[in-house]
């Protein structure tokens, strides 16, 4: 089953940290957001394959837009 990584707030995208194809683990930073002044890492939310990145440096994310999909 897929998981959605969704932004969790209004922020832009600081920088892009994984790639799609990539393998990731629980834990690991797949983007950095930056909100306010503050760096804020999102996280893969399970172990998988990076399949979709939805997101560039430089972009400005809603909360609720999808940032990234793990299979």
């Amino acid at each position: 089953m897929a998981d959605e990584i969704r932004a969790e707030m209004v922020a832009n995208v600081w920088k892009v940290v994984s790639t799609a194809g990539a393998e990731v683990e629980e834990g690991d930073t797949l983007v950095i957001l930056e909100s306010m002044k503050m760096e804020i890492p999102v996280l893969a939310e399970s172990d998988g394959v990076v399949a979709q990145l939805a997101v560039n440096e430089g972009d400005v994310v809603q909360e609720g837009d999808l940032i990234a999909v793990i299979e």
